[in-house]
């Protein structure tokens, strides 16, 4: 047995198959039946000629189907990829050609995009098509929707339920397509090892990792995780917490909505009976919150909920303690970490304890803040936050990339990702953002989620981003794209003097753009090519 994920969840299975692994709709599969679907669906891509190092596409919502289709590539050592639903032509036929995609699992509602673009891709053969709810006529889609593929419960019904693969190894590759906040998609190639320990937490559940493959068997005995990903699972984040969850032998909730319907949630929390969910940031956190204090949202029985992490994107103070405040049991985790990094810090806040404003995180001994030299700086001195040990191989296909993000030091690797960090004298560290996005006006530097938390603590305020635009005198000027709470209309004095008391005076915003809704992606991170678009030029209220 291996450090492998598939090695890895087979025991899990072996030890616990009666134990309900997966919950979506009226869907409720065992750890048994999780197995056996796995194995018929990496049998089916099998015969379609999906080998070992081949890529596989899930361009799928969050479904049962996802988290088969991932387990069944790692079964036969092949590389799941995971797809943004949301691209429109030109993004996917992109995405699949530099992944080098071979075979596509999807929802039948992206058929005609994938038709659209196929002849451009002539790697990539195998569509297995999952069923929505589009209409069918005699096995064929209806015009307008349709690739020639095969049907997913079909296929898998007539293929084989054994588990009769060849053996695997560490070294095998998951491979994560990000985005970021700029610039096109790059694979991050991790080994599966590598994963287990460096984003999964090694079946650790917040305690100490496994130190053999073989002790997964003892971790996964007694189920307490109850986990509901509102995330979605084409993002990292949702990945990594619904195998972390899986290999303490606990169960994945998945919502069965293709969008985020914040009070079905809280129904779908209580009707499970869920004690942990997983969001990213505010523009999870302020919808559930809202629905929580609604008529209905305040008769749910969301009791057993002990847990709430957020990965990905910083959660504003207000909500902390807002959280809190509702449910005092409640535990309130800030996760820190990339793609490119795993998990690196958390930051918890409990009922009656101190919700700090600044994004302080500890962090364990493979965090660093790095200097210019790629060395570690000093207490007080700002650097790019870095982590070596259980880190990824690099980006697929991009040397120069891989060379600038994992650099060698004296004979270390290290993830550095760009975000800017300082070391406080107690060993955490301040986070203060990713360094190209940062604003220089007048010689000094603003980092944009600093800001953005201090705005986001306004009463009128429903959400912001800030972002940087030219100025004649100070290089850069601070601007505040504003999303205002339902039949608010915040004012620029009014923000600027809530911020002054939080934020020296350069930091605060000199112009406020007011807007229907600001454009985040699916996982709740900000569009800030987006936010500069309309800090430049929008039809919406602009003061000065």
């Amino acid at each position: 047995m291996q450090f492998n994920l598939a090695d890895l969840l087979e025991r899990v299975a072996d030890t616990v198959p009666d134990h309900l692994a997966l919950v979506c709709a009226e869907r409720r599969l065992t750890y048994a039946e999780l197995d056996a679907r796995a194995n018929r669906l990496a049998h089916v891509l099998a015969a379609r000629g999906v080998g070992v190092g081949d890529h596989v596409a899930l361009y799928l919502y969050n479904s049962t189907e996802y988290l088969e289709g991932m387990l069944a590539a790692f079964k036969l050592r092949a590389v799941p990829i995971n797809v943004n639903y949301r691209y429109v032509e030109d993004e996917l036929r992109y995405l699949l050609d530099d992944a080098e995609a071979v075979a596509v699992i999807f929802h039948r509602e992206f058929a005609s995009k994938l038709e659209a673009i196929r002849a451009r891709l002539p790697h990539l053969l195998t569509f297995i098509a999952v069923d929505d709810g589009i209409a069918v006529d005699n096995g064929k889609v209806h015009p307008g929707a349709t690739v020639p593929s095969d049907d997913y419960e079909r296929t898998l019904a007539a293929a084989s339920p054994a588990r009769d693969f060849a053996p695997r190894s560490p070294d095998d590759l998951y491979l994560l397509y990000t985005g970021g906040t700029t610039g096109l998609p790059k694979g991050v190639m991790w080994r599966h090892v590598d994963l287990f320990f460096g984003a999964m937490a090694g079946a650790g559940g917040g305690g100490v990792p496994i130190g053999t493959p073989e002790e997964i068997a003892d971790r996964c005995r007694e189920a307490r995780t109850r986990c509901v990903p509102i995330c979605p699972f084409m993002h990292g984040t949702a990945h990594w917490m619904a195998f972390s969850t899986l290999f303490m032998g606990g169960t994945v909730i998945i919502p069965a909505d293709h969008h985020f319907d914040p009070i079905a949630v809280w129904r779908l929390i209580a009707r499970e009976q869920a004690n942990y969910i997983v969001i990213v940031g505010d523009a999870f956190a302020r919808p559930l919150l809202d629905a929580l204090s609604s008529p209905e949202g305040r008769t749910l029985d969301v009791s057993r909920l002990h847990v709430v992490l957020s990965g990905g994107a910083i959660l504003s103070p207000s909500l902390k303690r807002a959280f809190v405040d509702r449910l005092p049991a409640l535990l309130v985790v800030d996760g820190y970490g990339a793609s490119e990094t795993g998990g690196q810090g958390q930051s918890i806040v409990v009922a009656g304890g101190d919700v700090p404003t600044a994004l302080r995180f500890r962090v364990g001994a493979d965090t660093q803040v790095l200097g210019p030299d790629l060395r570690p700086v000093g207490v007080g001195v700002v650097g790019r936050l870095a982590r070596r040990g259980n880190i990824p191989l690099g980006y697929y296909n991009d040397q120069t990339k891989t060379a600038e993000t994992f650099p060698v030091v004296d004979g270390v690797r290290w993830a550095v990702p760009g975000d800017h960090a300082v070391v406080e004298t107690d060993g955490s560290i301040t986070l203060l953002g990713r360094g190209s996005l940062s604003i220089n006006t007048g010689g000094e530097k603003v980092y944009p989620e600093e800001v953005e938390s201090v705005l986001k603590e306004h009463a009128d305020v429903f959400d912001a981003v800030v972002v940087g635009v030219p100025d004649e005198r100070f290089g850069e000027r601070v601007v505040a794209i504003v999303q205002p709470r339902a039949g608010a209309a915040p004012r620029l004095d009014a923000l600027r003097q809530h911020s002054r008391v939080h934020l020296a005076g350069y930091k605060i915003p000199r112009e406020v753009v007011l807007v229907d809704t600001i454009e985040r992606s699916p996982s709740g991170k900000p569009d800030y090519r987006w936010a500069r678009a309309a800090a430049n030029f929008t039809p919406g209220t602009v003061e000065r």
